[in-house]
């Protein structure tokens, strides 16, 4: 073309959690019968949702205010009722006016990390989810900056590298915190909050905490938002109901902005995001007119307690299945619905193989793993789909050095969800004695 239209960023655009469903489709096209493990996606794993939920739902449906525009920033009622249930726990006040809607997290990520100057930088942990660390990437057309989470201590931040890395780089601007953590189902307690906060105030940064699994924790392990620990820090809280309700189809998220006054710059910047979803308009209405309604049933708080429960059920049965097997590291996931798991350094190698009986799909596979850049455990994952069914998500593309996969833990059946962790313990010892 006459000129480059390519962006700078555009390279930094990846999203291996769902590209990996396009070899599992080839693979069922060559009959592979697939258990896709691989997207936090609970309706797609058959959880039902509740009929005294559905209720609200049908009746806002049956409403013509649920077809028309709401506020840019969104359902004044929803962010009303949101301000409250903040505010009720003491910590950092705000108004409704401090709520933004999106069309999901997806779509705050890329307004909140798009609409920064270039040059600001925001530090992120490695592994990371990848939406992030493809947006900060993508906005400022370089690597994504990262601290350390230590699988050697149940992935907390190594925050010796979080100081250290902020100190030494004034283009840092911000700290992203994802707790529950995805990839690795991590929790972070409170005085690791607090040291995080601390060097956000220490060297004047601002923090973006992903808090969108925040009440989904378990395994008797506890952890409090953001808002509560974060004092005069200026800071962003990203929630959403996707995963909570859950109805990830809702695209349905929002920011809490805390301490916007604090600081004339974040001010400044918080009000170019709300100007670019002013352009926008608005995010969609009816799912926010549901959220009070949902959030209040007196139903919501038992059906949010069994779901939790099945998770803690399901996190032991994976960890008890894998924190023997030679050759990886294993972590108990204590919120969310993901497990990462790593292979000891030095122990993948690029001639290590399954058994694969179908000779298409064998062909393919070899085919694949033969591309240029691929990584040891990406190449792991698809030896794993074709010789079992198996889908997961390397670990590598979580933005790490760390290499390894991230397994979801959303399976209803416990006789399948069984068998795929017994099967992957079998399997990883086989793969590589190979």
């Amino acid at each position: 073309m006459r000129n480059n239209i390519v962006h700078i960023g555009a390279g930094e655009w990846t999203y291996e959690i769902r590209a990996i469903v396009e070899i599992a489709e080839k693979l069922q096209q060559l009959g592979i019968r697939t258990n896709m493990e691989n997207i936090g996606d609970p309706i797609a794993k058959g959880e039902k949702i509740p009929d005294w939920m559905k209720q609200i739902v049908a009746d806002l449906a049956m409403k013509d205010c649920s077809y028309g525009y709401c506020a840019t920033k969104g359902v004044l009622e929803t962010r009303e009722f949101l301000a409250q249930l903040n505010n009720a726990r003491g910590g950092a006040q705000i108004t409704p006016e401090d709520i933004i809607f999106f069309n999901g997290l997806g779509d705050a990520i890329q307004k909140v990390y798009g609409l920064l100057r270039r040059e600001a930088r925001v530090i992120g942990p490695s592994p990371t989810y990848s939406t992030h660390s493809s947006a900060e990437g993508a906005h400022s057309g370089q690597k994504p900056v990262t601290y350390r989470l230590d699988p050697h201590n149940n992935w907390y931040p190594d925050l010796d590298d979080l100081r250290l890395s902020v100190k030494y780089n004034p283009s840092i601007a911000g700290i992203l915190i994802i707790n529950p953590d995805n990839p690795t189902g991590a929790v972070y307690p409170e005085r690791i909050l607090r040291e995080m906060i601390a060097i956000a105030r220490e060297f004047d940064l601002f923090i973006i905490a992903d808090e969108i699994y925040m009440n989904l924790i378990y395994n008797g392990q506890s952890s409090r938002p953001i808002s509560d620990l974060v004092g005069d820090v200026p800071a962003i809280s990203m929630k959403g109901i996707s995963k909570e309700v859950p109805w990830p189809g809702s695209r349905c998220g929002w920011i809490e902005v805390y301490n916007a006054d604090k600081d004339p710059v974040f001010a400044r910047y918080i009000q170019s995001i709300v100007d670019s979803k002013m352009v926008e308009v608005c995010s969609t209405t009816l799912p926010q007119k549901a959220i009070p309604l949902i959030l209040s049933h007196p139903k919501y708080p038992g059906w949010l307690e069994e779901r939790k429960a099945r998770y803690e059920k399901f996190s032991n049965i994976a960890y008890d299945l894998l924190k023997d097997v030679p050759g990886i590291e294993v972590n108990r996931t204590n919120g969310a619905f993901y497990m990462s798991v790593i292979f000891e350094r030095g122990r993948l190698r690029h001639d290590q193989t399954l058994p694969i009986d179908n000779d298409g799909v064998r062909q393919l596979v070899e085919k694949l793993v033969a591309e240029p850049g691929m990584t040891l455990d990406k190449r792991f994952v698809y030896y794993l789909l074709a010789s079992t069914g198996i889908c997961v998500v390397p670990l590598s593309s979580f933005s790490t050095p760390e290499l390894g996969f991230r397994i979801t833990l959303l399976e209803r059946d416990e006789q399948t969800f069984t068998r795929i962790f017994q099967t992957l313990a079998e399997v990883i010892p086989r793969y590589l004695e190979s």
